[in-house]
């Protein structure tokens, strides 16, 4: 009885999705691993449940939508398009040594919207739908802006290789804090002395020695000055109601320029919020929020979670994908600006369902 209750939630999100202009599709569940770890790494598999196919390879259960609809998109869509869908994914849940009070499931039900257009709105566009399907929940509309903070990382005073290891781990805090830390320390040379013995083991010498040359390059770096530093933390720690966290990241503009397309993109999205008739006074701003999803969103991103509810997931994500869009389109030679969200039916229906 519960399951059907959760799936008609999910139809009634659905049928509001399809409204605003969505065409319904359905992706596979069992999708090639290949792709998947391409994009997000081996980290994925500690999330999802993969299989070995004798024909096919190595499949993976779907642990989300985004991919497979970008990937049939680019194969087939039209532009500007907008799809929607309702279905199970699945993800492993490490519950570390003792199973918590209140598990998540590891198969759930989501409702998705995908949004591929090149219009500057659309950003508002897809958060204001969601807005206002679950306005009768009275839910927490948190937003952050990727995009803000991978600028930010961009114009640091590093090499090349520094910066790209940092942007690689933004989606990882405590690893990015590590090497923050370790990239502001004076690093002490290397000494790989030479040996006479044969050599052995997976990597080629030739890869063992652009290896150490890398490392030792890395050694004779430059620290990151504590100016930088401490307006990397003033900015990633930006959170107040949209509008005042506007004034704040304007102030931070002075002090790192290249912050400053990110922020006018920012006011430009409250603004059509609040033609939209949405109280962005409502809308939590939290620089780093994003940090925590799956790694693909990189400019606007969006939350609604619902108070008393800690331990609870949010009951709808979404943002800014156009870098993930690219990367699938260029077996096609296509690239469009994308941005879409999830709604979990199944917290809708602990919260009473929808009006």
């Amino acid at each position: 009885m519960t399951k059907r209750a959760k799936q008609a939630i999910g139809q009634k999100i659905l049928a509001a999705f399809r409204a605003a202009g969505a065409e319904e599709v359905a992706p596979d569940i069992l999708l090639p691993a290949e792709t998947l770890l391409e994009l997000y790494g081996e980290d994925i598999r500690a999330r999802a449940y993969v299989t070995q196919d004798p024909i096919r390879g190595e499949m993976m259960l779907r642990p989300d939508f985004t991919v497979p609809v970008v990937q049939m998109h680019m194969e087939n869509g039209a532009e500007p398009a907008r799809y929607c869908y309702l279905g199970e994914v699945f993800r492993k849940q490490d519950h570390g040594e003792l199973p918590p009070e209140h598990p998540r499931d590891n198969e759930y039900l989501q409702a998705g919207f995908e949004l591929f257009a090149r219009d500057p709105g659309a950003d508002a566009e897809v958060f204001a739908l969601f807005h206002g399907i679950l306005a009768p929940l009275g839910l927490q509309a948190t937003m952050g802006d990727m995009d803000l903070l991978m600028d930010a990382v961009r114009a640091l005073p590093l090499s090349g290789a520094r910066r790209a290891a940092l942007l690689h781990h933004i989606w990882r805090p405590k690893r990015f804090a590590r090497l923050l830390a370790r990239f502001s320390a004076e690093t002490s040379p290397r000494n790989f002395a030479e040996a006479p013995t044969v050599w052995t083991g997976l990597r080629s010498p030739d890869e063992m020695q652009a290896r150490i040359d890398r490392l030792q390059a890395d050694a004779a770096e430059t620290p990151l000055s504590p100016q930088w530093v401490d307006r990397l933390g003033r900015l990633f720690a930006v959170q107040a109601p949209a509008p005042r966290a506007l004034q704040q990241l304007r102030q931070l503009v002075q002090e790192i320029p290249d912050i400053a397309e990110a922020v006018d993109r920012l006011e430009r999205n409250l603004a059509d919020l609040s033609r939209r008739g949405i109280d962005i006074e409502r809308i939590h701003f939290d620089a780093s929020h994003g940090r925590h999803t799956m790694e693909y969103y990189d400019g606007m991103t969006f939350s609604f979670a619902a108070a008393g509810h800690a331990d609870w997931p949010p009951v709808a994500t979404g943002g800014r994908y156009d870098a993930l869009a690219a990367v699938l389109g260029q077996a096609q030679g296509r690239s469009i600006p994308a941005v879409g969200g999830i709604i979990r039916p199944g917290l809708v229906f602990e919260l009473g369902g929808l009006a």
